[in-house]
């Protein structure tokens, strides 16, 4: 099952623009098919080292790293920018061969450790939140749950613009991944909130900046998260499973389970979302202080200059009385 976004149809010149960027796409696309997995890797990974390092874009990286690692030298920081842009370029690359990367068979490329962590929540039977980051290749996680018996649900997608790429990269997940493809959104919270009390599992990314989120300190300088993951714990009893990608050869790949976040709630919903979500971020920190390289520094996590604003306003409305964050019964939504 796939929840798509409710939308305006385009008019006939944005049907065009769609069109041309999907050609470019789907051009892109198979000149790396036809490369095989491994070479199209490689090829990207030399694109991104070599050629994306020059983007302006990676200066916000730059940034990035420089407030996260005060510590480290311009040298170690550039390190890092580079071996970032060659990760990504091959994640970009790999987009092409989704189909090929799995657990399973003697061609398998991930790795799998801790899953007795995975094991022992689903068998709990209250539901698993998968959370994880956008490391190495981050389409991974899905592709490592939905492969073991008896972790049915679902996987939490943000749809891309051009409605013929994202309707492909929907397909590609669905055929490794798990069969329910949920958008953000409203419908998707109530997808999510039916997975989760039918004793079901979601995966889900909770590292980009959410304008409608909390602030949670993250590398020291607080940053707009998104309270989905703590909110449905608190209300379902859902367990939060950690789980971490790492790149370690090529498109080969080491995949964690972590042992589920232990969290006492307090008694106040509000205070606990906000400190549950502070715990979460806290964790995905320190997965990204393992292989800093391998995680998205040019995504603009942190609040500008002029969004600081929001984020004081948002941290003096907790102040005053909550968080703001709802979850009541499943024709509900996340706010």
């Amino acid at each position: 099952m796939s929840e798509t976004p409710d939308t305006v149809p385009p008019s006939f010149t944005l049907r065009l623009r769609y069109l041309a960027e999907a050609a470019a796409f789907f051009g892109f696309i198979g000149f790396f098919r036809i490369l095989g997995v491994d070479a199209a890797s490689a090829a990207g990974g030399f694109i991104g080292r070599h050629l994306f390092y020059r983007a302006g874009v990676t200066n916000r990286a730059r940034v990035n790293l420089k407030a996260a690692f005060p510590d480290k030298t311009g040298a170690e920081v550039e390190s890092i920018v580079r071996e970032m842009c060659e990760n990504l370029g091959r994640t970009v690359s790999e987009y092409a061969h989704l189909d090929r990367i799995g657990i399973l068979g003697k061609h398998a490329r991930i790795a799998v450790d801790g899953i007795e962590h995975a094991r022992r929540a689903v068998d709990a039977g209250k539901g698993v939140i998968f959370f994880s980051g956008h490391f190495a290749n981050w389409e991974v996680m899905p592709f490592v749950v939905a492969a073991q018996p008896g972790f049915e649900g679902g996987e939490v997608y943000r749809p891309q613009n051009n409605p013929f790429v994202d309707r492909w990269l929907v397909q590609q997940r669905w055929r490794n991944g798990p069969k329910d493809q949920i958008a953000k959104g409203p419908r998707g919270t109530r997808r999510i909130f039916t997975l989760l009390r039918r004793g079901k599992t979601i995966c889900l990314l909770v590292d980009q900046k959410t304008n409608e989120g909390v602030p949670a300190l993250y590398f020291g300088r607080e940053a707009m998260t998104t309270p989905a993951p703590a909110a449905f714990a608190l209300k379902l009893g859902a367990a939060l499973i950690p789980a971490h990608i790492e790149r370690t050869d090529g498109c080969h790949f080491r995949f964690r389970f972590h042992p589920a976040l232990s969290f006492q709630p307090s008694g106040d919903y509000d205070r606990d979302v906000l400190e549950l979500t502070a715990t979460i971020t806290r964790k995905v920190e320190s997965l990204v202080r393992e292989h800093p390289s391998q995680w998205l520094w040019i995504h603009r996590r942190w609040p500008t200059g002029r969004e600081q604003d929001q984020v004081q306003s948002k941290r003096a409305a907790q102040v005053r009385g909550g968080a703001g964050v709802v979850v009541e019964r499943e024709g509900s939504s996340l706010t």
